[in-house]
């Protein structure tokens, strides 16, 4: 095994990839080689009451390793990506200051982007906007939106792929609520955060067969363990079926089941479905990612483990 205390880290690792590819276990890996903390990057585990299909870690197999921003807002908050690389950048710091390394890991890229990359800091989120703008995106796709900003901002578009859905929104919404282009207001946009090492992103890539069939059987596995009762015991609390948190791969489709709209088989098998299509716009959005270090092995956990420590140490 290699010895980091005489190879010191250069790098602050980020590990990301599609869902069910194994990002967690080699968080905690690296963790315990390098003296680190973990540090959520996944849109959904920071929602606290949903548990089955957001994948956290259970606390009682963390290993003695922190972990960070999960479980921290609720199921109805509207949690930006700007409010998580704040958080982040917090957190990050706090643990560099006690001598520790911090290790992100998860799979939202605007995440990361948002943290390496920070926004515009524009006006609250519009709900009943945002919403609406969802619709459009679910019915007529990333790419329609993106038009509609061609039009109102040519600018900002140009800056933008046409599948980014989340940030083409928030362009729209600036424009909409203020009368004013964003590309007349980045100007004004923060400057990245500064950490004690450079970042650097390692993606966990595995072959395309073995990850839908691990994706395929975790789907079985969060319904068997009471994925329509989690999802049921929420809306009774009150949440309410639109909460932005049931947007999420996994919890979606259950409401529209508990809604009526679906038989269970046809929930379950739609689940799968979207969360292979996730897996692949995830990898097409890290590859388009600069300067990524990619792992393509898959089951051989000590050679993962043992490639990501050649790209921080």
């Amino acid at each position: 095994m290699r010895d980091t205390k005489s190879s010191p880290i250069t790098s602050l690792p980020v590990i990301v990839g599609p869902t069910a590819s194994g990002k967690s276990e080699l968080g905690l890996s690296l963790a315990e080689r390098l003296n680190g903390e973990i540090v959520n990057l996944d849109s959904v585990q920071v929602y606290r009451r949903l548990y089955i299909a957001t994948a956290k870690v259970p606390v009682e197999e963390r290993r003695g390793i922190p972990h960070h921003l999960i479980d921290i807002v609720e199921p109805t908050d509207n949690f930006t990506a700007g409010e998580y690389a704040r958080r982040a950048t917090e957190v990050m710091r706090d643990i560099e200051s006690r001598g520790h390394i911090p290790i992100l890991v998860g799979g939202t890229g605007f995440y990361l982007r948002a943290l390496v990359m920070p926004l515009f800091e524009g006006p609250n989120t519009d709900l009943a906007l945002r919403g609406r703008l969802r619709k459009i995106a679910e019915a007529r796709g990333a790419e329609h939106l993106h038009r509609m900003l061609a039009r109102i901002d040519p600018a900002a578009a140009s800056k933008l792929q046409p599948r980014d859905a989340p940030r083409t929104m928030r362009a729209l919404e600036v424009r909409f609520q203020t009368g004013s282009r964003l590309s007349e207001l980045q100007p004004h946009t923060p400057e990245p955060p500064e950490f004690a090492c450079r970042i650097v992103v390692i993606a966990l890539c595995p072959p395309r067969d073995d990850l839908y069939s691990r994706i395929n059987d975790r789907a079985d596995r969060m319904f068997a363990s009471g994925l329509i009762e989690e999802v049921q015991g929420l809306l009774d609390a009150g949440i309410p079926w639109d909460a932005k948190a049931f947007q999420a791969h996994g919890y979606r489709r259950v409401v529209e089941y508990l809604r009526g709209f679906r038989t269970r088989e046809s929930a379950l098998e739609q689940m799968k479905l979207d969360t292979r299509h996730y897996a692949k716009r995830q990898l097409s959005w890290w590859r388009a990612w600069p300067d990524v270090k990619w792992i393509y092995r898959f089951g051989d956990q000590s050679q993962a483990v043992e490639e990501a420590l050649g790209f921080v140490t």
